[in-house]
């Protein structure tokens, strides 16, 4: 019989995309930082998009837009150099859109870093379309970078939990927490909201409720522990009536917040749900979003 089972995994190399913009050029440097801790190469990728451009640009636009986007790899890289000397890097131009071209650049394993704004102008607009379709669509972990850049460092990782189905790609924010050498702090987000009249419908029973939820986190954590017997793990539930907000405020004092994000059924449409899609506009700090099943395996069982 078939069953997934969570594996420690390693963190890959990462994949950034830039397109010239601030918020691009943040996440470079941000994405080089992220591949330097984890000892892996970073890969630039510019996505020119050419082979849709061709059909209403002439040759010499063509031309124009891969020597533009030729300069602004190499104007990365030096940057990247200037900050890392040691760490390799890569360049890629691709002639495909953005989102494709980050998905195939990253391959079933490689990590996308993206920033919160592109260049398509209309700054009340908090994150990119390319941004926000690799974070719904991509097989691989996604991070997007928000935040000051000179924003100082709160020495913790976040995990946003639910339940133990939440293992897996758990483990990979216990990874990025050890390679920091920081605490993991698995938070939960208790919404009374979404119980009465439904699941509960008793004061007593939403007390009980309650308590599910914290042994739940408390067995999560102790998983954790297994895996990674030297990080400092710490778990709580917090109640209230809006998930995303406590999520909000929560990222206000940590470096790093890391969810997992759900299948759509029939695998129509983006993936992110309310919570997620909430946090990667207005969180303060970089939030990684992890599909549900990159941190498993296909096993065997008897």
């Amino acid at each position: 019989m078939s069953s997934e089972t969570p594996v420690r995994p390693e963190l890959a190399d990462v994949v950034v995309g830039i397109d010239g913009s601030p918020s691009a050029r943040t996440a470079a440097l941000w994405a080089a930082a992220e591949a330097d801790r984890r000892s892996r190469p970073l890969h630039l990728v510019h996505a020119a998009d050419t082979d849709r451009r061709a059909y209403w640009s002439d040759a010499a636009t063509i031309q124009t837009v891969r020597e533009t986007g030729r300069d602004l790899l190499t104007a990365t890289e030096a940057a990247v150099g200037e900050r890392f000397p040691d760490l390799v890097v890569t360049r890629l131009l691709g002639r495909q859109e953005p989102l494709d071209g980050l998905r195939e650049a990253a391959g079933g394993e490689k990590t996308i870093v993206v920033g919160s704004r592109g260049l398509g102008g209309f700054s009340a607009l908090l994150l990119g379309s390319v941004g926000l379709g690799v974070a719904a669509r991509a097989d691989v972990p996604v991070i997007v970078v928000r935040g000051d850049a000179d924003r100082p460092e709160a020495g913790s990782v976040t995990a946003a939990v639910r339940d133990s189905e939440d293992l897996g790609w758990l483990l990979l924010a216990a990874a990025e927490a050890d390679v920091r050498k920081v605490p993991l702090r698995l938070l939960s987000v208790w919404n009374i909201l979404t119980h009465v009249g439904d699941v509960a419908t008793m004061l007593d029973d939403l007390d009980a409720a309650a308590h599910r939820r914290v042994r739940e986190v408390k067995a999560l954590a102790d998983r954790v522990r297994e895996w990674y017997p030297d990080l400092t793990v710490t778990h709580h539930v917090e109640t209230g009536t809006s998930t995303p907000g406590i999520l909000v405020d929560a990222s206000l004092h940590t470096d790093l917040v890391v969810m997992g994000r759900d299948h759509r059924p029939l695998g129509v449409g983006p993936s992110l749900g309310r919570v997620a899609h909430a946090l990667i506009h207005h969180a303060h700090c970089p939030v990684e979003i992890v599909p549900v099943g990159f941190g498993t395996r296909g096993g065997d069982t008897t």
